[in-house]
C-alpha cells in the first residue's frame, strides 16, 4: 500500500462515535501475541530486552498478563510500547493505537533498510532454489 493510499484511506474513514468503538484491548492483546510469536524470541528474551531498553524490570509474567484478553486489569502501559516494538521488530501494536487515534505509522529509514535487506536475502534464496530445480530438470531430461 502506498503512502497516497494510506492518506486516502485515513481521510475516508468515518469518525468513531459508537460506544466502545475505540476499545482496542482485544486487538492489542492479539497483536502483542502475534508480535512475540513472529519475533523468534521467547517471552523471557522479549522481557529481558525490554527491561534493558526501559531501565525498569519487565517480566515474562507481565507479558503473559498483557497478552491475555481475559486479564482486564493487566494492560501494557503506552510507554512500554516503543520498546516492545523495537524488541519484537513489529509495528503492529503501535499501528493499532495510532489508527484508533485517527493516525497511521510509517517505518523509519532503518526499518525500511532492514526490510529491503530481508527481501534481498529471500530473493537470493529463491534464485538459488530455482537454479537447483533447473539443473535437476536438465539432468532428468538427459
Amino acid at each position: 500500500m502506498s503512502l497516497l493510499d494510506l492518506l486516502q484511506q485515513a481521510q475516508e474513514r468515518p469518525e468513531p462515535d459508537d460506544e466502545g468503538s475505540l476499545n482496542i484491548h482485544g486487538r492489542l492483546c492479539r497483536a502483542l501475541t502475534r508480535s512475540i510469536n513472529s519475533s523468534g524470541l521467547s517471552r523471557w528474551e522479549v522481557a529481558g530486552r525490554m527491561s534493558h531498553l526501559l531501565g525498569t524490570e519487565i517480566t515474562k509474567f507481565m507479558l503473559d498478563g498483557y497478552t491475555a484478553e481475559s486479564k482486564d486489569g493487566h494492560r501494557m502501559p503506552a510507554e512500554f510500547v516503543p520498546a516492545f516494538c523495537q524488541v519484537t521488530g513489529s509495528r503492529e501494536p503501535l499501528a493499532i493505537m495510532a489508527e484508533a487515534a485517527g493516525m497511521f505509522t510509517l517505518p523509519g529509514p532503518d526499518a525500511l533498510r532492514a526490510e529491503i535487506q530481508k527481501l534481498s536475502e529471500q530473493e537470493r534464496k529463491l534464485k538459488a532454489e530455482k537454479r537447483k530445480r533447473e539443473l535437476f530438470l536438465k539432468e532428468m531430461e538427459g
